[in-house]
């Protein structure tokens, strides 16, 4: 506690400690002494009045005379401090009894085996003394025989004299005693406080002076100075810290101004980069853009060319073609998915579903992919329903089965769940290669493949892991990664089980899968290379599709020919001064078709595109969109609108 004490308590505490302990203990002294110097007054007197009263009373004892002894016990009544009196005769006989005598005080003993004795008990002092015969020397030489004869056997006693005094006074005086001792301890410790006070003020005084201006130094006002007062090491002390001041001073106005000069850089560079970061994003979105466009095309070509009866060499070349479009869409695809997590425009929408329908889809999708490997890809089917967004969910389950049959290079692959609680557990165990211990954190990062120096297309891009993760943080769902180098991986994710729905979905309304004959699209792109693919494989599908290169092209278009839409396909970019937005949106006004349903496509990948097709309620296909999707995305909405 007194590591935590100022300069002036500690001061104050040196001064007044030793002057309170020697006026404590000289107060004790003083009146431990006037106590005892009382206390043996009282025992003296009380003695004295005894030996007088047995003197006294030898004769009247000798003769029965009561009445004189009770004279005698009165006039030592008389005294302070004495409260009673008796006088028993040789035979224990009282004589005389006057006043108050304390009966738990001890017996006395026989007259003949009496000694003066002093007894104290509670708030009374008895005195004894024992009444013995005077010889009396006489002058013949009889006398002095029997004299000696007397003194040689010792004198007999006659009776007991007993006088109780009261030690109430005596009590009253202690208390007296203390409560000035108690009164002078505090005149002293309160003289020493004021003396303490002023010798600590003239000590810590300065000391706090110096400490203040440190502390204003310290806090940036370095213009404090300390006054300088008084002499030796004081005075050197405040003169240290003045110079330290004036040294921090001219080191502050320098680091100022290295800092503007510094800052005024910095801006210059940062203005730099900006316009540089500016530039960069401009030719990134607009070569995005620009591949995606072809890239849409190429996809779309090709899609349409696989449905054309083709010669063997000319279907083997398409598929190579239609492979390297697609590892070419999967990097893009990888892409688009990083940005739109990392900018937080992805919503996920949880629902209770049926797990093994989306299992089968997986399974189904990636089986191929396994048997040009090798691999037996097992699933464990489940009747479990879970609570999560179906789509996010698949995405993270594909990822994980086609990195396990990419990273296995012989054995099994298997999907399996187990109940943990209130979760389900999916797992996809591998026995490939296996991943260090030291690298599991690593895995997840963007462009990571511990095995791929080469680059190799066919171990993918090293997007999926990362993909992964933050889809599961996303959808708060928890991930989970064990391996051995060697003995393979196991990649768990765990769902809330959510109850059966039982309840029978209709779908007598619904439009056969793959099914849109008859159906009218318009169609808004003003890429015509990418019109015209988009067109030519909604014709292949069946559809009857009304081609635009601009919003205001369309609408001339309907309300020439009368044609209403059952859905319009538009591009987020159009000529002119409306976007693909707001053709929907006029499209959708109360004089056209309020109920349109309507699919937003765009080669951009910002989050800003995303987040305007989001907020508006469109779904949008970035480019190059693959034609299944959006063969299946127009299905669905027009099983919808149905």
């Amino acid at each position: 506690m007194i590591a935590n004490w100022g300069i002036r308590a500690r001061v104050m505490f040196v001064a007044v400690l030793p002057m309170l302990v020697l006026a404590g203990l000289m107060t004790a002294l003083y009146t431990s002494l006037r106590l005892t110097d009382l206390d043996q007054a009282l025992t003296d007197r009380g003695r004295a009045f005894a030996r007088q009263l047995a003197a006294a009373s030898e004769y009247s004892v000798f003769s029965g005379d009561r009445e004189a002894l009770q004279q005698l016990a009165a006039t030592v009544m008389g005294e302070d401090d004495v409260i009673g009196v008796s006088i028993v005769g040789r035979d224990r006989e009282t004589l005389v009894h006057i006043g108050k005598i304390d009966q738990r005080l001890p017996a006395l003993p026989g007259v003949q085996q009496l000694q003066p004795q002093t007894t104290r008990l509670g708030r009374t002092l008895r005195i004894v003394e024992p009444i013995r015969a005077t010889k009396l020397q006489l002058d013949d030489g009889l006398g002095a025989a029997a004299s000696r004869a007397s003194a040689a056997t010792g004198a007999e006693a006659l009776g007991s004299v007993t006088v109780e005094l009261s030690l109430d006074r005596l009590q009253r005086r202690r208390g007296e005693l203390l409560w000035t001792g108690t009164l002078s301890v505090l005149v002293v410790l309160l003289g020493s406080l004021v003396l303490a006070g002023y010798m600590s003020q003239g000590v810590s005084g300065p000391i706090r002076r110096v400490a203040d201006t440190a502390l204003r130094l310290g806090q940036g006002r370095l213009h404090e100075r300390v006054p300088l007062t008084g002499g030796g090491s004081l005075r050197r002390l405040a003169e240290g810290i003045n110079e330290m001041a004036e040294r921090l001073a001219d080191a502050h106005q320098d680091m100022a101004r290295k800092i503007d000069e510094a800052t005024r850089e910095l801006r210059s560079r940062k203005e730099e980069a900006e316009h540089a970061n500016l530039a960069k994003s401009r030719f990134l979105a607009a070569a995005s853009h620009d591949l995606r466009q072809p890239m849409h095309a190429l996809g779309l070509f090709i899609a349409e060319l696989g449905q054309q009866p083709l010669e063997p060499r000319a279907r083997d070349l398409m598929r190579h073609i239609a492979a390297s479009a697609e590892a070419m869409e999967n990097l893009l695809d990888s892409l688009l998915d990083i940005s739109r997590l990392d900018a937080g425009v992805l919503n996920p929408v949880p629902r209770p579903f049926c797990l093994q329908p989306l299992l089968d889809r997986i399974v189904t999708s990636q089986r191929p992919a396994a048997e040009d490997r090798g691999l037996r890809l097992i699933l464990r089917p489940t009747a479990a329903w879970v609570c999560s967004d179906p789509v996010l969910l698949e995405r993270i389950l594909v990822n994980l089965a086609s990195n396990a049959i990419r990273y296995t290079p012989r054995g099994t692959i298997l999907i399996a769940c187990r109940r943990r609680g209130e979760r389900l557990r999916i797992e996809v165990r591998d026995s490939g290669v296996g991943i260090p211990a030291d690298a599991h954190e690593f895995v997840f990062q963007e462009f990571v493949q511990l095995d791929n120096a080469e680059r190799s297309r066919d171990k993918g891009l090293g997007l999926g892991l990362p993909i992964v993760r933050r889809l599961a943080e996303l959808l708060e769902h928890r991930l989970e990664l064990r391996s051995t180098p060697g003995a393979g991986s196991v990649f768990a994710i765990e769902v809330p089980i959510a109850q059966a729905d039982t309840t029978p979905e209709s779908r007598s309304e619904e439009r056969l899968p793959g099914d849109l004959g008859g159906v009218r699209i318009a169609l808004v792109d003003d890429d015509p290379l990418a019109r015209a693919a988009t067109r030519s494989l909604l014709e292949s599908w069946g559809c009857e599709v009304l081609a635009s290169e601009t919003a205001d092209d369309l609408l001339a278009a309907l309300e020439q020919d009368r044609w209403q839409p059952a859905l319009l396909i538009s591009d987020f970019r159009l000529r002119g001064p409306l976007n693909g937005i707001d053709l929907i949106r006029l499209l959708r006004g109360p004089d056209h078709l309020p109920e349109l349903p309507a699919i937003l496509m765009s080669g951009d990948t910002g989050p800003e595109t995303l987040s305007t097709a989001q907020q508006a309620g469109i779904p949008l296909l970035h480019k190059p969109a693959r034609p299944a999707r959006l063969r299946a995305l127009i299905h669905r909405m027009l099983n919808a609108l149905d």
